[in-house]
Formats: structure tokens, sequence, C-alpha cells
């Protein structure tokens, strides 16, 4: 069976997406998953939270965008986490310019990955929080979306752009694309606005939201300094263990999609 693939998007910045991404690749493959997870951010915090230096890479996403690498050369072993890393760093930031003036500039990722299919269960993608070239050859390649958020006020004007736009890649590029479920992350019960936040997603997106709930955990956020997810570096911190119960909510749902 083929891969599912996947992108962790939230066109608002700061909300956990690589967090979420390198967690949940962790976790997925601590429950015997193989998994690949695609940096598509030119920060390159997901290559640098799974202990890839970037700034030593032969090649990375980049190389595979402009096709002068495939994902079987570019990819790197993140070998404590347990799952294959397609990596970036700053160069990426340039592929925008020179994608745009190149065939398929939309579909250079999808066709990537379907030389790479049969290698993985599953493909994770941690999208750039803007829309732009890289964030569309993602949500093109992908069959759903997994929307970490903050049960915040403004979270949710931002939800609905990108329902939006998810609406649009469906429509024109992409008939599979569809959302998976919205993951709350940073999540302290303690504050009412952040409960009520959540009784409202719920009420509005129904099934759609995940039952895991991620909370606002210290051991998460100290964990890419040292190069590691946060279910590697301290997998009994309630960050971690929450992300490893993410990951069977996840494939527990895969069972069910078409």
């Amino acid at each position: 069976m083929s891969s599912r693939i996947f992108c962790i998007a939230n066109q608002k910045g700061g909300v956990g997406k690589t967090t979420t991404t390198v967690n949940l690749a962790a976790g997925l493959a601590r429950l015997g998953q193989r998994v690949l997870v695609v940096d598509l951010d030119p920060q390159g915090n997901a290559t640098m939270g799974s202990g890839i230096d970037k700034r030593a890479l032969e090649s990375s996403v980049y190389d595979v965008l402009l096709e002068t690498a495939t994902v079987a050369e570019a990819r790197r072993r993140a070998d404590a986490a347990g799952y294959d890393l397609l990596p970036a760093n700053r160069e990426l930031a340039g592929a925008e310019v020179e994608l745009v003036g190149l065939e398929h500039r939309n579909e250079r990722l999808r066709r990537a990955l379907a030389a790479a299919r049969d290698d993985y269960d599953v493909v994770l993608i941690d999208c750039p929080p803007t829309l732009n070239l890289l964030t569309i050859n993602g949500l093109v390649s992908a069959h759903g979306v997994i929307v970490p958020m903050q049960c915040e006020y403004f979270a949710l004007e931002g939800l609905s752009d990108l329902v939006n736009t998810i609406r649009q890649i469906h429509a024109n590029l992409n008939r599979d694309l569809q959302v998976i479920g919205l993951l709350r992350v940073m999540f302290d019960p303690r504050i009412t606005l952040q409960q009520q936040v959540s009784d409202q997603l719920k009420a509005h997106f129904g099934d759609k939201v995940f039952d895991t709930v991620i909370p606002r955990n210290v051991r998460l956020a100290e964990a890419p300094s040292y190069g590691q997810p946060g279910v590697v570096f301290d997998p009994a911190a309630k960050g971690a263990q929450a992300y490893l119960e993410f990951a069977r909510e996840l494939v527990q749902r895969l069972a069910t999609l078409k």
C-alpha cells in the first residue's frame, strides 16, 4: 500500500506546527509506522529538531523541488527518532523564485514523493506559515491536512482563512485534499477563554476535532535545542505522552478513511 501524505499547516505562525510534525512522526515510528518528514520551511526547524545539521547538507528538499535530486538521494535518517527526513535550509527560500518560471511548479513535490510512495506508510509535511509556492506544493501533494491550533480568539480567524485556502486547492489542484482534523495544542485548561474556544471548535467542527489535546509543556519546548522530538527527549513528560496518544488516534482515524 502506498503512503498517506499529510500536511501540518496553519497560516498563523507560532502554533506548534514543527513541534507537532516531529513528535507525531516519532510517535508513529514507535507504533511501527514507516515515516518520512518533509521540511518545507526555509527556517529548517524540523531538520534541526530531528538532530540533522542544516548547515552540512549535501542535498535537501530544495534539490528535490528543482529535480536535481530524488527523495531517496536527499533524505537523511533521524536515528534517535526512528524516521526519515527530507531536510531544509535557507537555500529553500530561493526555490520560490526559481520555481515560478518552471513547468509543473505546483506539482514538483507530489511527483518526487510518488517515486518513494512504497517506502513509507505516512509522510508528514511541515509547511511554512505563509501561503506560498512551497505550501501549495505541500497541499497539492497531500491527502489531508492536520491543523494544530491554539485555543485563542484570533486562532479562529486564521482557521477560516486556512479552510478557504484548502477549499480552493481542493477545487483547482487536488481533489483528494481534505481536512483530517484540528489538533488543540499548547492547551491550558485553567484559562477560561481556551476552554470556551475549545468548546466552540467542537460545536462547529464536530468530529474533525481530534480527541487528543496537547498540553502546554516545558519539556516539549526544550527538546529541539537537543536535536530531538519531545517524544524521544523525555518520553515520560505530559506533552510527549499526549503526542503518543495523538499518534494512536491518527492511526485509528486512518483505518476509517477511504
